[in-house]
């Protein structure tokens, strides 16, 4: 705003030191940014003009996108069923599917708990909820809807 500038010039160094540390506990301007500090986590910073100048405002993180898109839940047709191992610390064989979605995706899918009795051409359910430790697998099947029995 100029005429906040214009205000801030005629100020001393002391006044606008206070004129600052009032807008800082007010929060009257957009351009304080809560920072974070490297030392005190707890302590939160507020960004000076010069801060705000030398380095921009601070961006708001993009969220990804959903492997399925807006929707909750998605319905697809097994392609192929299959074994996958966990990563590093983990040790198991877990179940999982191949999965043509509605949408014209493929993607793989875990199945959860145990004894399935999916097969090739079966209809099932997912939502998106990842398995932390299957590298690549961000879908989850849906048990009781479908094909897909308790």
């Amino acid at each position: 705003d100029p005429r906040l500038r214009m205000v801030l010039k005629m100020f001393s160094q002391a006044a606008y030191r206070s004129f600052v540390d009032i807008i800082r506990r007010t929060c009257l301007l957009s351009n304080y940014k809560p920072l974070q500090s490297s030392i005190h986590t707890s302590n939160l910073l507020w960004r000076t003009l010069n801060q705000i100048k030398r380095k921009g405002r601070v961006q708001k993180k993009i969220k990804k996108p959903s492997p399925i898109g807006p929707r909750p839940q998605i319905r697809g047709v097994i392609l192929q069923t299959m074994i996958r191992t966990p990563r590093k610390p983990n040790s198991a064989q877990r179940k999982c599917c191949r999965v043509r979605l509605t949408n014209g995706k493929v993607m793989i899918a875990h199945i959860p708990f145990e004894n399935h009795t999916l097969q090739e051409h079966n209809v099932v359910l997912v939502h998106p909820k990842r398995t932390k430790d299957l590298p690549g697998v961000k879908l989850k099947v849906i048990r009781g809807k479908y094909d897909c029995k308790h």
